[in-house]
């Protein structure tokens, strides 16, 4: 199997993992603050991935390494979760896939600033088709309108994809699992303190499905997921493999439906299969590495 292939099953498989993640919010938030699930699942996180930093005794990144982790941690653990969690308290649904559409070509542009990759005209022309795609049927199914909460959701596109970008470049020298683990533990003493300040909203009254949904987000989401997403981005390139993003939408509607019971629409499906032609062929496109 091809470097490229290897890359794309990895991010496939992250994006898979990710792409529970708004169904399981949706079902957390019903009885916890966004905020807290927000910040208090990269705790969690971050308290796992160090032991098993700590059982593996993985080396200490240098001090150059630590200027990226800056970078993955304010886009993957502050910025986008936060960001994100907040616009969605006023802004419709159907925003959040507007998001998801633009991700994979602010991944591609971020690419070639922090993993130096040059990608084609033709990948870019795909990229572009693929995110399109996505834009027109997000704004199809919940009409044009603009929300103030629109800045936020762009600012969540720009961190995540600055952080999606370096951290799979640097997934390449530490690797992916451990380019998490590192950014989650560095960014420890600003999300615990936070995450305790929003934990005195929690009665205990909370149902084990809601805190299950927490577990999901924390342990998956948050680390299970980037295990898989920043291997496919080092093995597979950032640019290339960050196209997978575009089938999140669908693969979370289908989670939804099993999930929460929400409708798949033969709409739906069929915007889905515009987007595998569009990833298809930007698999194809050149893309040179630095």
């Amino acid at each position: 199997m091809s470097d490229a292939s290897r890359g794309l099953f990895w991010g496939f498989l992250g994006v898979a993992i990710f792409s529970l993640t708004l169904p399981f919010t949706h079902l957390a938030v019903r009885e916890f603050d966004p905020l807290f699930i927000s910040l208090g699942r990269t705790v969690v996180a971050a308290m796992a991935g160090g032991a098993i930093l700590l059982i593996t005794r993985q080396p200490w990144p240098d001090s150059q390494d630590f200027k990226i982790l800056i970078v993955v941690g304010l886009g993957v653990i502050l910025g986008f979760p936060v960001l994100s969690s907040l616009a969605m308290r006023t802004a419709p649904a159907s925003h959040g896939s507007v998001v998801l559409g633009l991700l994979p070509l602010g991944t591609a542009f971020m690419s070639t600033i922090f993993a130096g990759e040059k990608p084609s005209p033709q990948f870019w022309l795909w990229s572009l088709l693929g995110s399109s795609t996505i834009v027109v049927y997000a704004l199809w199914e919940g009409g044009l309108e603009f929300h103030s909460a629109d800045v936020l959701l762009v600012l969540a596109v720009i961190t995540a994809s600055m952080g999606y970008a370096a951290g799979g470049a640097l997934s390449r020298k530490l690797g992916g699992w451990q380019v998490i683990c590192w950014a989650l533990l560095l960014y420890l003493p600003i999300t615990l303190p936070l995450a305790y300040g929003f934990s005195s909203q929690v009665t205990g009254d909370e149902s084990l499905r809601a805190w299950a949904c927490f577990g999901y987000l924390a342990l998956m989401s948050q680390l299970v997921g980037f295990f898989a997403w920043n291997k496919g981005l080092a093995v597979g390139g950032v640019a290339r493999v960050g196209q997978v993003q575009l089938l999140q939408s669908f693969m979370t509607q289908v989670g939804a439906w099993a999930l929460t019971g929400e409708a798949l629409t033969l709409r739906s499906l069929g915007f889905a299969g515009l987007v595998v032609v569009c990833v298809w062929f930007g698999r194809r496109a050149q893309v040179a590495k630095a």
